[in-house]
């Protein structure tokens, strides 16, 4: 029994520690033009240009959706090579 939860701690850090500094692929940009929407309306996020959503047949209502980049609502930004969302107050 001791044994068996030692090594699922062990596993469990081991696991942690691989995943903590790592950025997902479609996060990763090197300047804020490389950051777009990651939905085609009402997006809440951001992705890199190769991850974005094909929106070619997509449209979208003009409401300024709450919690999302609508309206000026965020800014996309790539900050520390990881693009996010710059939220106005």
């Amino acid at each position: 029994m001791k044994k068996t939860f030692v090594l699922i701690v062990v596993l469990l850090t081991i696991f942690l520690i691989g995943c903590s500094g790592s950025i997902s692929e479609e996060l990763q940009c090197s300047e804020d033009i490389d950051c777009v929407p990651n939905a085609c309306c009402h997006a809440d996020g951001t992705v890199n240009k190769e991850s974005a959503p094909n929106c070619s047949s997509m449209f979208c209502t003009m409401d300024c959706a709450p919690d999302t980049i609508d309206c000026g609502q965020g800014d996309l930004k790539c900050l520390e090579g990881q693009c996010q969302v710059v939220w106005k107050e």
